[in-house]
């Protein structure tokens, strides 16, 4: 329970005990003043009003407020002789010091009082009003250790919840742990002996050429380099899945080197920023930068040498990511969406952010992606 809530709790706690305890005092009144004996004078209203009226704070002294509240009804009663009716305040002061663990001070107390009580007594029905008053004390008293074994059974079975919870919590994550280190023993076993061999290949395609003093051609050295850099990033997936630790460097301040490739691969593409440049929360840096890496793969793919540009917005709560290209793509002609851009759709709205991606009016195809700053 937070804070305000724990305060808001205890306001409405306290405000309900010091209502009951009002209406324990009126009814003490109500029954001395409706009796055929003498009316209860200004000091006795003083004594049942303060006595009833103590009971409001019992949660926080038990003991120190059953004293006082037995003290004053035993005063009413040896001054005024109301009846069995100056027990009640007494009677829920044991409950309440039964219920907080305080048993030997409910008795000491409940005794103190019945024999007080019994004495004051000018009437001769004394012995049978104590005998019932004490059956009433006896009854508060196991009303109390009800009570008690209720609240500890209500507290034991939320630890249990809380335990359960954790439990469930911890073994979700042990799942994960696992599921993440199988998926990077399947991708070390599968991709990485594949791009091995595509990297090991184009290296060996290129010394040949140069060997023979041939011109190496650029697909080739394209290809030599797509490849090491898939290894980098392969190798560095890895590590994320063994460790749950994603290393540094891998969001936009490698953007220029993915634009460089992206041009030594043939394709014309060029960089705008606007808005002043910032750090960014580290979920949202790798999100733009797999954005755009997946977009120009696109374009790659898809539209041959087609001009593409690129250009990140910084404003003041969002940063939007936009890539252009003059393809062949038309609004008539849309194109199916494939792995590639529904990665890009579970990246953004995972930060609670807004994918564009559409064939653009005039030819060519657009994806635009608007990053909250916030979400980290």
């Amino acid at each position: 329970m937070r804070g305000d809530q724990r305060d808001r709790h205890a306001w409405r706690t306290g405000l309900i005990d010091t209502g009951l305890a009002a209406v324990i005092g009126g009814a003490v009144l109500l029954a001395g003043f409706t009796t055929s004996g003498p009316r209860p004078g200004n000091a006795d209203v003083v004594l049942v009003m303060a006595g009833s009226l103590a009971l409001a704070v019992h949660r926080r002294a038990p003991v120190p407020v059953l004293v006082f509240t037995a003290a004053c009804m035993l005063g009413y009663a040896v001054h005024a002789n109301p009846g069995t009716s100056a027990a009640f305040p007494v009677v829920a002061g044991v409950h309440a010091v039964t219920r907080a663990g305080h048993r030997a001070a409910a008795v000491g107390v409940s005794v103190v009082f019945l024999v007080g009580f019994f004495f004051a007594s000018t009437s001769g029905d004394g012995f049978e009003r104590t005998l019932l008053l004490h059956g009433w004390f006896i009854c508060a008293g196991v009303t109390g250790l009800i009570d008690k074994n209720w609240q500890a059974y209500l507290r034991q079975t939320e630890e249990r919840a809380a335990e359960a919870e954790r439990t469930r919590e911890e073994a979700a994550l042990r799942r994960a742990g696992e599921e993440r280190l199988r998926i990077a023993r399947e991708l070390h076993d599968s991709l990485t002996h594949s791009i091995s061999i595509v990297k090991l290949q184009a290296g060996v395609a290129v010394h040949l050429a140069r060997k023979r003093g041939e011109e190496v051609p650029e697909a080739l050295l394209a290809i030599q380099e797509a490849s090491g850099e898939a290894m980098r990033e392969l190798r560095a997936t890895l590590d994320v899945l063994r460790t749950d630790v994603v290393p540094p460097g891998s969001g936009l301040d490698r953007l220029g080197e993915l634009v460089e490739r992206a041009r030594a691969a043939g394709l014309a593409a060029s960089v705008t920023v606007t808005g002043e440049e910032r750090r960014l929360p580290a979920d949202v840096d790798r999100a733009a930068y797999r954005i755009v890496q997946e977009a120009l793969t696109n374009v790659a793919r898809h539209a041959g040498r087609a001009k593409a540009s690129v250009q990140l917005t910084y404003a003041s709560d969002h940063l939007a990511v936009q890539i252009d290209d003059e393809g062949a793509s038309t609004t008539a002609d849309p194109p199916t969406p494939g792995t590639g851009l529904t990665g890009m759709r579970e990246r953004v709205t995972a930060l609670g952010g807004v994918l564009h991606a559409a064939p653009r009016p005039d030819g060519g195809f657009t994806v635009r992606a608007e990053l909250p700053l916030g979400a980290s």
